[in-house]
């Protein structure tokens, strides 16, 4: 698939398809989230137009080369982490994928579906591979919050493989995997007690 991601796009992934995206990708954590949030509510623009975008819960490693970038590791970020500034940022901008590790909320699960958007689960601890689905480093925006929580923007190329985590009529893989254990876990108890 290639950003910018258009609704049909995104409403026409299944949970549990693997994809790969190519152009551009924005980097996001927690530090993103609320400083867009912050100059949205001023009615402040932002430096970059992520209607359609691809947000990465990503801290990258970036060295600079001379004034250029070169991205060395790209692993995701524990996508929890973002649980209650994520519904707004969804409906706010018009992000249609978020690309992270370990699923989001029921609200943001409720956001996704309202507006139109997907969790693409990525392979923690593969940082340097996952930074193999990168291009290059088009550039990086309040590189004040630091190299972690800055916003970069990165040009995909094959970046994958993805798993629809969470598609856009909110069928999570995560929450089946829950159930299971849950269900799993009844019977295990049950079977205790009768022994």
């Amino acid at each position: 698939m290639r950003t910018p991601l258009s609704e049909k796009d995104v409403r026409s992934l299944r949970a549990g398809q693997v994809v790969h995206l190519d152009g551009i990708v924005y980097t996001g954590r927690d530090e993103v989230h609320v400083r867009a949030l912050e100059k949205h509510d001023k009615g402040e623009g932002l430096p970059v137009d992520l209607k359609g975008a691809a947000l990465y819960h990503c801290g990258p490693i970036v060295k600079d080369d001379d004034g250029g970038w070169t991205l060395v590791a790209a692993g995701p970020t524990t996508s929890a982490r973002m649980n209650g500034l994520e519904p707004r940022f969804i409906e706010t901008f018009g992000i249609r994928a978020i690309i992270g590790k370990g699923g989001m909320s029921q609200p943001t699960i409720d956001a996704m579906k309202n507006f139109g958007c997907v969790y693409l689960a990525i392979t923690g601890g593969a940082a340097v591979l996952a930074a193999k689905g990168v291009k290059r480093v088009v550039g990086v925006e309040w590189l004040d919050l630091g190299m972690p929580e800055a916003l970069w923007i990165f040009e995909a190329e094959n970046l994958g493989p993805l798993i629809v985590g969470i598609d856009a009529d909110g069928n999570s893989l995560f929450k089946k995997v829950d159930d299971e254990v849950r269900k799993n876990l009844t019977q295990v108890r049950k079977r205790l007690d009768v022994e």
